[in-house]
């Protein structure tokens, strides 16, 4: 067994793990983006920084900063416990060790956190859930969803996939999702059937390897596009 969790936990990640896990480019980057389930990931605050504007959606966005960093710290102890439980389901090329990859938690929440309050009044965090989200049809070129869909397949079912996955097709170009694996490394048994509905729909959907692995054998992302 690799993980077990009763809800979705508030763990965010730091843009160059975005880079790797979306397979990002300079130009992609440059695009509208919007990440979808962001959580207290610094992927936004650090783009701002760099000068480029990402939207963020969460349910947790109706929580402060303080109230966010307190639910962090409720749940963090307990997963690296577990990791540290199941050394071999896990790959530490990136993180290095459990010890680390808790303090790259941290410090993507810290970042987080001290852009969250400003970047709620600019816009760039937006209190939302899947399957429904209020922006308008093609509002983005590429939505990012990190460690939800498909992670959380017990929690969640098909349908709850298939609508998800169709919402952000209305309001983005391209769609990207990372990983494919469960909580408990195995490939999502929605994965599947939802290609397939996909493609009857003309879209294009592709299962392609990326540059980040911490799950073990969780190194492939679904890109999802709109036929030529």
């Amino acid at each position: 067994m690799a993980m077990k969790l009763d809800n979705v936990v508030p763990f965010g990640r730091a843009l160059d793990e975005y880079r790797q896990m979306f397979c990002l480019s300079g130009s992609d980057l440059d695009s509208g983006i919007i990440g979808v389930g962001d959580g207290p990931a610094s992927f936004n605050a650090e783009m701002f920084r760099q000068g480029r504007r990402v939207v963020s959606v969460d349910p947790l966005y109706c929580f402060s900063a303080a109230e966010i960093a307190r639910r962090f710290d409720a749940v963090v102890d307990d997963i690296i416990a577990q990791v540290k439980a199941t050394p071999e389901d896990w790959v530490w090329t990136y993180h290095g060790s459990p010890e680390q990859l808790k303090l790259n938690r941290i410090r993507a929440l810290q970042f987080f956190a001290s852009d969250f309050e400003a970047g709620k009044s600019e816009g760039r965090y937006v209190l939302g859930e899947l399957p429904s989200l209020a922006f308008g049809d093609g509002s983005f070129q590429l939505a990012l969803c990190s460690h939800f869909l498909f992670l959380y397949s017990a929690h969640f079912s098909y349908d709850f996939h298939r609508a998800s996955v169709l919402e952000m097709l209305r309001i983005a170009s391209e769609v990207r999702i990372f990983p494919l694996l469960t909580l408990m490394r195995e490939r999502s048994p929605h994965l599947e059937p939802l290609i397939g509905e996909l493609e009857s729909r003309g879209f294009v959907a592709s299962v392609e390897k990326v540059g980040y692995e911490l799950q073990r054998g969780g190194d492939e992302m679904l890109r999802i596009r709109r036929s030529a």
